[in-house]
């Protein structure tokens, strides 16, 4: 079999899956009713204030685009100075041309525009506070059009123990999965917002529980250690409820490269070659460990 062959053959079967996938959630209960069987009611979801998206037609290549990881930081820097900056104001991730490009795309898109000087740019709707409602609504559209997922992003429910916002809740083949989103890298990550998730996590108790991380930095040095000491911390019954018994934490353990796992069921994911890849290869590893 000739490359393209194989090529072609491996492109036809990712869409017979996507399309199994799509028959298999239709066929299921929608991803609020097993919200609901769970106790949990959406009370607000995906908030529109603070995202940085372009109008329908420049959708497709924005999504293309942040598929990038020079344009997402790229994009925290336009946020950083959107009050006005110049071209050497957010040239840092990227060569000089690139970072050109990317901002003659973002004023093509209507995202930005001129002020202050012919060199000078800035957002056309402000504020935004961060890139990381942007970062959510970009993950849920990789599981909506990679993974044929029903996905809600940005969600709050009514929960008088625990509080805070779910980043991403998905139905991936009956399975609910969760997904914190980070845009910081690790050095800005503390103890309690992992505790904050692991507590949210415990709380819905998903088959999934997915830690993201926008950065293609280590996770083994800093992250998966504060995983491990905040897992030890949690209350017996807690670990075996949601690891189905178990008497103990289970040890995280590295998938590949910066994937980690905990008994299959909590990842830890990173950004490095690709989040699409990633993501594919994380579910891969717990559907096939749950066989």
């Amino acid at each position: 079999m000739s490359d393209s062959d194989l090529r072609a053959e491996v492109l036809f079967l990712r869409r017979e899956i996507g399309r199994l996938r799509k028959s298999l959630s239709e066929l299921s209960p929608s991803l609020a009713v097993l919200l609901r069987r769970r106790g949990f009611t959406v009370y607000k979801k995906e908030p529109r204030d603070d995202l940085l998206i372009p109008e329908e037609r420049f959708i497709g290549s924005y999504y293309r685009m942040l598929h990038k990881y020079s344009f997402r930081l790229f994009l925290r820097d336009v946020i950083k100075h959107q009050e006005q900056f110049t071209l050497r104001d957010v040239t840092r991730y990227a060569t000089q041309g690139v970072t050109a490009e990317y901002v003659e795309y973002l004023s093509r898109a209507g995202l930005i525009g001129k002020a202050g000087g012919e060199r000078a740019y800035a957002l056309r709707d402000r504020p935004i506070k961060s890139f990381g409602p942007t970062l959510e609504w970009f993950l849920a559209e990789i599981f909506r059009r990679e993974f044929g997922a029903e996905v809600l992003w940005g969600v709050k429910f009514k929960r008088p123990v625990i509080g805070g916002d779910y980043d991403l809740i998905a139905k991936i083949d009956g399975a609910i999965l969760c997904m914190e989103v980070k845009s910081s890298p690790p050095k800005q990550i503390y103890a309690k917002e992992i505790a904050a998730f692991l507590g949210r996590v415990f709380d819905l108790r998903p088959e999934i529980a997915a830690f993201f991380m926008d950065t293609e930095l280590r996770m083994k040095d800093k992250i998966v250690p504060m995983f491990e000491e905040e897992l030890g911390r949690r209350p017996p019954a807690e670990i075996a409820g949601f690891f189905g018994g178990a008497d103990r934490v289970p040890e995280l353990s590295r998938i590949e490269k910066e994937l980690f796992h905990a008994g299959g069921k909590i990842i830890i994911i990173n950004a490095k070659d690709s989040i699409v890849r990633n993501i594919e290869k994380v579910l891969s590893f717990h559907f096939r460990k749950a066989l």
